[in-house]
């Protein structure tokens, strides 16, 4: 199956390496300046498509592209609808480039756990825990609203948080953290 050519094919280690090294790269710059730069993501981008084409071949190629849209998608949609940063979007794409989709997906997974833990961590951090769950509730709320009632994207205004009272972090970090986890994870099953 051409979905999994990055698998059976790819060189974990170096595949892990890469989406490592460009996520520590990533979280570093997000740290530093609130932003993940292109001149970083693109080159990562580009490398990871070459690498998984002149590995698997055109199908390594069309796997690396799916990977890239699945993990990028969801940070897509934070960049649209809740603020989050398009350069998450553009690393996550990135990471999807050298990864595929097998491992892609545990990547997002990690990432996502990563994430959630630590905007826990930092709310309670800043004894906003109480008004952030108040914010995913009524966000989830408004979600629910929207598919139950055919709304449309644009009364999404109604059920997010003011851009004021918003929590943001680095989300860097919870991809540097998760890539972290899921690389030891896959790389200690396939041993």
């Amino acid at each position: 199956m051409w979905t999994m050519t990055l698998w059976q094919q790819g060189s974990p280690f170096l595949q892990w390496g890469a989406a490592i090294g460009a996520s520590l790269a990533g979280a570093v710059a997000d740290v530093a300046g609130r932003r993940i730069p292109n001149r970083l993501t693109g080159p990562v981008l580009v490398a990871g498509l070459a690498w998984s084409a002149y590995v698997g071949g055109l199908a390594g190629l069309c796997e690396a592209a799916l990977a890239c849209l699945v993990l990028a998608f969801p940070y897509v949609l934070l960049f649209l609808f809740a603020g989050g940063g398009a350069g998450d979007a553009k690393l996550m794409a990135a990471i999807g480039a050298w990864l595929g989709l097998a491992n892609g997906m545990v990547a997002l997974v990690a990432v996502s756990l990563c994430a959630v833990f630590l905007a826990i961590g930092q709310a309670a951090a800043k004894k906003r825990l109480r008004s952030v769950l108040d914010h995913v509730v009524a966000f989830v709320n408004g979600l629910i609203f929207i598919v139950i009632s055919r709304g449309k994207l644009k009364d999404r205004k109604g059920f997010l948080p003011t851009t004021d009272s918003r929590q943001t972090m680095p989300y860097g970090i919870a991809i540097f953290g998760g890539v972290c986890i899921a690389a030891t994870g896959v790389l200690l099953w396939r041993a």
